[in-house]
């Protein structure tokens, strides 16, 4: 499969390509915070299986039985120091080139939930994760970068998220999946990488004029 090939080659390649970049983060993070490197949390996965998501870490071990939970705010005080900048720059996601290479992930799919939240997913998401494999970007991943932000702004963060960000979410993976081809996920991997260059920008819907049009600048209120 064209998708699986490309996700091995340049995921190894990735590694390799960001060793020095990795080496670095590891040390500061071993020597400052809690001493964690890696933050290996419980996801759910294609075929609505767990598996074990990595990334850099960058909360307080416990974070999520304290505070919010699962829902992550804007100047969390939860986030270590470092960790505000890997989150910002989303660097604290590149060790999933991990869970790429050995299959747990792909580059473009829908993002992995925690088990605990995935259980507010309504049952028909399920068909979504039958049918394709968890991706460090995609369509919600696009949308809804600034989660922390939204969900800090909302009057109440726990409803927003269950009864307005998550039914988008379902809308967009739906969309995904429904739509998805080798090409479109090359197109998500550009409109990720310039996104992050430029916040504001709506590549997406000018790309994809045909995904489920969401507003978030109006949930929450």
């Amino acid at each position: 499969m064209l998708k699986r090939l490309f996700d091995i080659v340049f995921s190894l390649l990735a590694l390799i390509i960001l060793l020095p970049v990795f080496i670095p983060i590891i040390l500061i993070l071993r020597f400052t915070g809690e001493g964690e490197v890696f933050y290996c949390q419980e996801r759910m996965g294609k075929g609505n299986k767990p598996f074990k998501i990595t990334k850099f870490a960058t909360m307080l071990k416990n974070s999520p039985n304290m505070g919010t939970g699962g829902i992550t705010l804007r100047d969390d005080p939860r986030v270590l120091p470092l960790g505000k900048f890997l989150r910002k720059t989303k660097i604290n996601e590149l060790p999933q080139f991990w869970d790429i290479l050995i299959g747990n992930m792909s580059f473009v799919g829908p993002r992995p939930q925690m088990v605990s939240i995935h259980e507010h997913y309504p049952k028909e998401y399920e068909e979504v994760l039958n049918k394709v494999t968890p991706g460090v970007t995609g369509v919600g991943s696009i949308i809804f970068r600034d989660e922390e932000g939204i969900l800090t702004k909302a009057k109440d963060a726990d409803h927003t998220f269950k009864n307005e960000v998550i039914p988008a979410k379902v809308d967009l993976e739906k969309w995904y999946v429904e739509n998805h081809s080798f090409l479109k996920d090359i197109l998500l991997i550009m409109i990720t990488a310039w996104v992050i260059i430029s916040p504001r920008s709506n590549l997406l819907y000018k790309v994809f004029p045909k995904i489920p049009n969401i507003d978030t600048s109006k949930m929450g209120q």
